[in-house]
């Protein structure tokens, strides 16, 4: 086996089309990492940045109503993850910042897509780009030929004559042409891993996940390693070899995830904006209003609360009902968003499991998600980034509701909340699931990987002996 790996990579190291093919790679990467860290680095001071402008604005806007505040809104800024320099998934298209106010439930806002020129959308190049989609055709360029160059130059009945075990000539050939890609790889995560290792104000980087992204990537350089090798066994001739490998990199590449999308948008279709907005006016004009004392439900909770506290009047009550009553109604609009806010992630769900429903056809598509939720770039981070913003800005209200009631007089209007009681809010903080969990998130992604290596291998074991 080793003479044959020598062999097949001192053969490779002579031939100038594949020496082309990987330094156009190479100097694509590296353009590639230098502006995407860049990029990275820009992006991140910028949420530094907002992050600590906004904070201090809110901390100095001087004594005011709190419910005036509460209008007057914060901001929730996603961090810029530092794995997003090696795919940046759906981060580009989602938003980076949401708007926190009374009453309202914001959507993000002010993606990269939309700051971007029209030549954006012939795509862009990314790390993420060179790995996903350059590397599997290199390895389809090393190996199309593996056996057919035998058969062509008549030198496999020589080591037949010779010998030499079929097993042995297939790991041999198939090692030969996954060391360098491997190896390759390999450099290519751990020059990613010191330039982040370097970036200031750097969020949530580990080792740990960028190791699960070198193993999830050389796994599916291995799944493509081992149908190139199969393929060349198959075919009778190295351009047959080279047209079917192509065929299933395209297949894998292109085809397979666009009629995925396709499918998904069809049968789990999301509302259209008008629509979704409509819905939520309706439930929320059913429900209690915070600022409308006499409608149905308002009226409601206050003889409930009145009977509650055994009093005949709201100025006997032991706090400010006011701000009681507003509170409410931010309960119940915050439940009205909620759900339909789950209906839109529902359909994300399904949309997603569409995809993943393809995921017998092409390996592709299950390292997509994987890399998308280990690199923190994914709609499902999206979604929780969402979710934890959303939680922030009704425990804000509650803040600044539960201020009036306990401070403010009954009937007071212009009663103004202590400057130094803005500082008192908890600072927005979200934290990422752990790789642990998202490794347990992924589980089917994982065994679909595991099981497309598998099944080949065995084939190319088993033709091995038969050829």
């Amino acid at each position: 086996m080793k003479n044959i790996i020598f062999k097949e990579l001192k053969e490779l190291s002579r031939d100038g089309r594949f020496k082309i093919v990987l330094s156009l790679s190479i100097i694509l990467l590296a353009i590639a990492t230098i502006t995407g860290v860049n990029q990275y680095k820009e992006n991140n001071k910028q949420y530094v940045e907002s992050t600590d402008k906004e904070r201090a604005i809110w901390e100095t806007q001087g004594e005011k109503n709190p419910h005036s505040a509460a209008h007057f809104g914060t901001y929730a800024f996603k961090p810029q993850f530092a794995l997003s320099l090696l795919d940046y998934g759906v981060t580009k298209y989602t938003g980076n910042s949401i708007f926190l106010e009374a009453h309202n439930r914001n959507e993000a806002a002010f993606s990269e897509a939309s700051d971007q020129t029209s030549l954006a959308r012939f795509g862009t190049l990314s790390i993420n780009f060179v790995l996903m989609y350059l590397l599997p055709l290199i390895i389809i360029l090393m190996g199309y030929n593996a056996y057919t160059k035998e058969k062509e130059h008549r030198t496999f009945t020589l080591l037949k004559s010779q010998g030499v075990n079929p097993i042995k000539l297939a790991l041999g050939k198939w090692l030969a042409t996954f060391i360098p890609i491997l190896l390759l790889t390999i450099v290519i995560f751990l020059v990613i891993g010191v330039i982040l290792s370097n970036v200031q104000d750097l969020a949530f980087f580990s080792w740990s996940s960028l190791a699960m992204l070198l193993v999830a990537y050389s796994f599916y350089y291995l799944i493509i390693t081992t149908l190139t090798v199969l393929i060349s066994m198959w075919s009778k001739s190295s351009g047959m070899a080279l047209v079917t490998s192509l065929m299933l990199w395209i297949v894998f590449s292109f085809m397979t995830p666009k009629i995925a999308t396709n499918l998904a948008n069809s049968n789990h279709p999301y509302p259209s904006k008008l629509e979704f907005e409509a819905r939520i006016a309706a439930d929320r004009k059913n429900g209690l209003d915070g600022h409308n004392p006499w409608n149905e439900a308002a009226k409601k909770l206050e003889k409930e609360t009145l009977k509650e506290y055994g009093v005949d009047s709201l100025h006997q009550l032991p706090f400010n009902y006011a701000g009681y009553r507003m509170q409410k109604g931010e309960e119940h609009e915050a439940m009205v968003y909620q759900k339909h806010y789950n209906r839109l992630n529902e359909i994300a769900i399904n949309q997603n499991n569409t995809y993943k429903e393809l995921s017998f056809v092409s390996p592709f598509i299950p390292l997509r998600f994987l890399s998308m939720d280990i690199a923190l770039t994914s709609d499902n981070l999206h979604w929780k980034f969402t979710k934890a913003a959303e939680q922030y800005r009704i425990e804000t209200q509650r803040f600044l509701n539960y201020d009036i009631k306990d401070n403010a007089k009954v009937g007071e209007r212009n009663y103004k909340m202590n400057l130094d009681k803005f500082k008192e809010l908890p600072k927005f903080n979200f934290t990422p699931p752990s790789l642990s969990q998202i490794l347990k998130e992924n589980s089917t992604n994982l065994l679909v990987l595991i099981l497309w290596f598998v099944v080949p291998f065995m084939g190319l074991m088993i033709s091995s002996k038969k050829i």
